[in-house]
């Protein structure tokens, strides 16, 4: 019913800047909370940064003044900015949505932060 797309993952040195980009088609239509999360090697998957419809958001407490989380409702997209990156932000970042419940997925797209 809902498909996310991720883009802007890549390789990028420490202290650098990246942004993903998550692009929602199909059912797009009450999308509630949109979200990124990521998986280490080894690691469980956590949550980075959720953003509401009208704009509220959360952050991990790891990713916070660093990262900022946004989306166009119109263009049903969902950013993430991440500056100041460190090699342990290293991980799969996936885009989440959630409709009537329903949790939606992307395919995931990679970080990797080099020393």
């Amino acid at each position: 019913q809902v498909q996310l797309v991720e883009s802007g993952g890549g390789l990028v040195q420490a202290g650098g800047s990246l942004r993903l980009s998550c692009a929602a088609s199909g059912s797009t239509s009450s999308i509630n909370d949109m979200g990124w999360y990521r998986q280490a090697p080894g690691k469980q998957r956590e949550l980075v940064a959720v953003v509401s419809r009208v704009g509220n958001t959360n952050y991990a407490d790891s990713v916070k003044g660093r990262f900022t989380i946004s989306r166009d409702n119109a263009k049903n997209t969902v950013n993430l900015q991440m500056n100041s990156l460190k090699p342990e932000d290293t991980a799969v970042y996936y885009c989440n949505a959630i409709r009537y419940g329903y949790e939606y997925w992307g395919q995931g797209t990679q970080v990797t932060v080099s020393s």
